[in-house]
């Protein structure tokens, strides 16, 4: 059964630093892109920052300079470090995981960012 479990998500003030953990099972995770997504309410879900099998990472242009993604294959975790967090940060924060035609998400993760 694959399981991705999110933490690390917090109630912080703007311009303080979180660091999210993705803990993944029942995967090859190291053949896995792995990625953070994020939903505000009344929003949809968008793309955060992704890293792909081969240590590649990409960033939503919103984020970039301040958020980066990292993953380690021994522990089958994927991080996110976030950097001056801005209330605009705010929302859930979601793991995915993607190889071939297989997707899986986490159950998400809550990051409130307070002004």
């Amino acid at each position: 059964q694959v399981q991705l479990v999110e933490s690390g998500g917090d109630l912080v003030q703007a311009g303080e630093s979180l660091r999210l953990s993705c803990a993944a099972s029942g995967i090859i995770f190291s053949f896995n892109t792995m990625g953070w997504y994020r939903q505000a309410p009344g929003k949809q879900r968008e793309l955060v920052a992704g890293i792909t099998s081969g240590g590649s990472t990409y960033y939503a242009d919103s984020v970039k300079g301040r958020f980066t993604i990292s993953r380690d294959n021994a522990k089958n975790t994927v991080y996110l470090q976030m950097n001056s967090l801005k209330p605009e940060d705010t929302a859930v924060y979601y793991c995915h995981s993607n190889y071939g035609l297989h997707d899986y998400w986490g159950q998400g993760t809550q990051v409130t960012v307070s002004s």
